[in-house]
């Protein structure tokens, strides 16, 4: 079963474009890291998804086939904004309550207990929590719905590093008690590492790589050797994206698999995810899996090659 399945999915605010020609399937079961810069659509296709928004063109399906948006498809999914948006002025109590009466299903003991563990009183304003405790009380709403399938945009933007590693602590959680299905936009690239196991990159408003983490990170690596021999090496492979200094060159190459062989005077190094997000963010015009790259379509960057951070 696909959890968000689109076909030519696209959305059109006036004459701009914020998501064109996705289609897209992401399987059950899975923590899915949905990764792209600002402005590129990922909300947009978010919104799509849990029926905030209807498309333009194209279709989207959740939940096996349903209709995003239908009545059955808003009970199976639960959605947490990045600004958390809760009535300020209500207490924690008052917004369960509320949470409740909006919701055909709300469990309001696992809710509360859930509160109770982590600190939160009942009887505190939710504009008076810290933003750790807002993130969290927002996502045990979504999670008291029940869902099969949990949307995340960003609900870590504003923490700290302690408050997003108790709120992603909580998620997993939920993934290993409840069997459920996540997608999660963020740009903590380092967060997404550690719990993610399946990846969908946007750029320029469309798909352009999506697959299970361990097969993409396998399916890449990087090759350090003599920046002379970038050019004729180059050639040979199929270059997602390099850098070359006066002595040295970094290629990110897709390969066929792990027997692929290495140019002779060349170091192969294991890629990391954030590496892989990086060069195709760069290159945006480079296929996406599984699709062929052809081999040294790619220009080099000059310069010395330094680190990049996010």
């Amino acid at each position: 079963m696909n959890v968000i399945e689109a076909s030519g999915l696209g959305k059109r605010y006036g004459s701009t474009w914020a998501l064109r020609e996705c289609t897209l399937a992401i399987p059950d079961g899975h923590v899915v890291a949905l990764v792209g810069p600002n402005g590129v659509g990922k909300t947009t296709l978010l919104n799509l998804a849990v029926g905030l928004t209807a498309p333009t063109v194209g279709t989207v399906t959740v939940l096996g086939g349903t209709l995003a948006g239908s009545a059955a498809a808003l009970d199976g999914i639960a959605f947490v904004a990045q600004d958390t948006p809760l009535y300020k002025y209500l207490s924690v109590a008052d917004m369960l309550h509320l949470t409740g009466n909006l919701n055909r299903r709300f469990d309001q003991g696992y809710a509360k207990a859930r509160l109770g563990e982590l600190g939160i009183p009942l009887t505190r304003k939710a504009g008076k929590l810290s933003g750790g405790q807002q993130a969290q009380l927002a996502l045990t709403l979504a999670l008291g719905r029940r869902p099969r399938l949990l949307v995340l945009d960003e609900p870590m933007a504003s923490l700290d590093p302690l408050a997003r590693h108790d709120f992603m602590a909580t998620v997993m959680t939920a993934v290993a008690d409840d069997g459920v299905s996540v997608v999660l936009s963020s740009h903590v690239l380092a967060e997404l590492e550690r719990v993610a196991d399946y990846f969908v990159l946007l750029s320029r408003g469309r798909v352009q790589v999506a697959g299970e983490v361990d097969d993409l990170l396998a399916s890449h690596r990087v090759l350090t050797g003599p920046a002379a021999e970038a050019d004729s090496c180059a050639e040979r492979l199929c270059v997602v994206h390099a850098r070359r200094g006066e002595a040295l060159a970094h290629l990110l190459v897709r390969t066929n698999g792990s027997t692929d062989p290495v140019p002779p005077g060349w170091e192969s190094h294991p890629v990391s995810l954030e590496e892989l997000t990086l060069a195709y963010l760069r290159e945006p015009g480079a296929a996406s899996l599984p699709g062929p790259v052809r081999a040294g379509a790619l220009p080099l960057e000059t310069g010395e090659p330094t680190e990049v951070s996010q």
